[in-house]
């Protein structure tokens, strides 16, 4: 076998932590140590194996003397040239006795040098190394340690183990419901009712392996790994229950403003409107439901633009300010106030271009002072056409006065910020009548144009009917305007003097406020029929009525209300006006339209077709039954005959009209 050829080599054949005789650590002379060969009671021997020789092919053993308390173990010097093969080691001399040369105890010392660190180091690494092993070996077939799942610690433990330990710790939170905040929004949720269910299973395969990296390992025992658990999710109870969520969560962004509780000004601080992020959501609660913590879901914002700051200085610089004393409005003959009350109903604030801005709402201070500055304004009057002794006659106009509230109200903000000289000046102008004396006297309403009557109407309907026709006599109807029966009117209610009345509902008699109605439409509609006018829409009856003419008769219809369903509407598209006059006696009402005469009308009824018997019916049972014989449906075709008094030129309108059959009603027995 050949000698190392280095330092490092040598140290591989020596014992750990040995140094030649007669040296310390440093690797310097040491006199006052035993020297070898000379062991005492304090020495011990400790057998090296000699680095072998060429000319040593069996191993044997030297022996050093080494000092009973922390003695260095002697090796063994290496001799390139053969000195000290069979000499005392670390005795520095060669076999005859004569001192090593300079090199051999130069590498000796280099040599003690360099060996210590690298066994300890290489000493370090096998007692880690066992360590690692023994640790894979006891750990296999567990979860890998500082595994936490849900807040839970199961970590080193076994799968089944660990299993257990996450059903006791989890599976009450199954039944308990979820906290959660969504912006601004808090809440909860049935995790159970949301479709929610642990895996305890597929939970543990995620926390994995035992780790082989030996660092992961070493790491394990300071912290923590969080592993989400795993859940089942029926994705339609998700579903549902985030649209449930978003119930609450979601809101519109509420603008920062001001109120007022009466005269009480009142901030209210703005709010982002939020949307809840549903996808992202979901994904925090699969992935976070069982953690015990309240859950933060997403939401999308919509900020507001006016902040709590603005807010603030327009309560202080207006709101306050402008409810803080009356406001007197200056008119022509008497003063009006406007108290904090009516100050506060006319005064709001809205956001515009980022900036919470004042606004007034000037029928509404208004209506703070009509009362007060009645006086002082003056209602006009229109021309009308009246009738007396059976003759058109105009009743001539008047002018009126009224405020203009848009300009007396122009400097009522600044007055508002004010906390004294609180007062404005109302501002008046003329207020010319609408259909004026001249206006009248050249409409050209000189002749009655057409006229058409119609009775045989029981008393309550006359009451109605009368009604209807004070509303209706002496209105005008300029050139090219529409009279609609129910604009004119209005609702005809109670309210309005009208009675409860017969009316005919599917077929069978019945009752209702403003009954006869109808009657009255009819007689109007034959008047403008005849007077030339065109017709703007108009409605028969379901059932044909006796007392009407065939295809020539109008219903109308209002709801409880008032609202127009059904009307009665004709244009004056002659080239003078007209004018509605109306008589009434208890069992007639005759309608008259006068102007100047531009057509002789004549009307044309064809034969009844395509007639259907009535079926009978069953009344409604007591007092309420009203039999009828009924009457056969038909269709029936009307055709207006124009002829022009100027030019004798004819015009034919036609219009075709379709009855159902009115059924037959019988009251108690049996249908026949």
């Amino acid at each position: 076998m050949a000698w190392p050829e280095t330092d490092t080599e040598t140290t591989q054949y020596l014992a750990a932590g040995s140094a030649p005789a007669g040296e310390n650590a440093a690797g310097q002379s040491d006199p006052g140590q035993s020297g070898p060969g000379d062991p005492s009671a304090n020495e011990t021997t400790q057998y090296i194996p000699p680095v072998p020789t060429d000319d040593s092919p069996a191993p044997h053993y030297l022996t050093a003397a080494l000092p009973a308390q922390g003695a260095t173990a002697y090796a063994a010097p290496t001799s390139h040239s053969g000195h000290g093969a069979h000499g005392t080691a670390g005795d520095g001399s060669g076999a005859d006795g004569t001192p090593d040369g300079p090199d051999d105890s130069d590498g000796g010392r280099r040599l003690g040098r360099a060996r210590k660190p690298l066994l300890v180091a290489a000493a370090v690494v096998g007692v880690l190394a066992v360590a690692y092993v023994v640790d894979i070996f006891v750990t296999s077939g567990d979860v890998p340690r500082g595994t936490v799942v849900a807040g839970v610690e199961v970590g080193g433990m076994s799968r089944s183990a660990a299993e257990d330990t996450l059903r006791s710790e989890l599976e009450p939170r199954m039944t308990q419901p979820v906290q959660y905040r969504a912006g601004d929004v808090d809440g909860e949720f049935d995790p159970n009712e949301a479709g929610l269910r642990l895996n305890w299973s597929e939970t543990l395969d995620e926390a994995g392996d035992q780790p082989l990296n030996p660092f992961t390992r070493i790491s394990s025992f300071f912290t923590d790994r969080e592993v989400d658990p795993v859940t089942d999710t029926e994705r339609n109870q998700l579903g549902n229950a985030l649209v449930a969520m978003q119930e609450t969560t979601d809101h519109e962004p509420v603008e920062g403003g001001i109120e007022f509780e009466g005269a009480t000004p009142k901030p209210v601080d703005p709010k982002d409107g939020q949307k809840l992020n549903v996808e992202k959501a979901e994904d925090i609660i699969v992935r976070s439901w069982a953690d015990g913590r309240r859950l933060a879901l997403p939401v999308d914002k919509t900020p507001v633009s006016i902040s709590k700051d603005d807010v603030q200085a327009m309560l202080k610089d207006v709101a306050e300010p402008a409810v803080s004393a009356p406001v007197v409005v200056r008119g022509e003959g008497a003063d009006g106030t406007l108290e904090p009350e009516d100050i506060a109903a006319g005064l709001s604030f809205e956001p515009k271009d980022g900036k919470l801005t004042p606004r007034i709402d000037r029928k509404k201070m208004a209506a703070g002072v009509q009362d007060d500055l009645a006086d002082t304004v003056k209602k006009g009057r229109d021309a009308e056409i009246v009738f007396e002794g059976g003759a058109p006659k105009v009743e001539p106009s008047e002018d009126g006065k009224r405020i203009k509230w848009k300009e007396t109200f122009e400097p009522l903000m600044d007055v508002l910020k004010k906390t004294d000289e609180r007062e404005i000046k109302a501002q008046y102008e003329k207020e010319p009548a609408e259909v004026t004396t001249e206006d009248a006297e050249n409409l050209g309403i000189k002749e009655v144009i057409g006229e058409f009557s119609t009775g045989d109407f029981a008393a309550d309907s006359g009451v109605n009917i009368r009604r209807v026709a004070e509303e209706v006599n002496g209105a005008i109807i300029k050139p090219g305007d529409t009279f609609s029966l129910n604009q004119h009117t209005g609702p005809r209610t109670a309210a309005q003097g009208y009675v409860e009345a017969g009316i005919i509902e599917d077929g069978a008699p019945g009752k209702a406020v403003g009954g006869g109605i109808s009657q009255f439409a009819t007689t109007l509609y034959n008047a403008a029929y005849f007077a030339g006018m065109t017709d703007a829409g108009h409605q028969e009856h379901s059932y044909y009525i006796s007392r009407y003419p065939e295809g020539r008769e109008a219903t109308v219809y209002q709801t409880a209300d008032g609202a127009s369903v059904i009307d009665l509407a004709f244009t004056n598209d002659l080239p003078k006006g007209v004018a509605i006059q109306t008589e009434w006696t208890p069992s007639s009402i005759t309608i008259k339209l006068w102007g100047t005469k531009k057509y002789d009308v004549q009307s044309r009824t064809g034969e009844r077709t395509n007639i259907v018997k009535p079926e009978t019916k069953r009344g409604p049972a007591g007092d309420e039954c009203s039999p009828s014989e009924g009457a056969p449906g038909f269709t029936v075709t009307d055709t207006r005959v124009l002829r022009d008094v100027d030019s004798g030129a004819v015009n034919e309108e036609t219009r075709t009209v379709r009855y159902n059959p009115q059924p037959k009603i019988v009251c108690g027995g049996r249908d026949r």
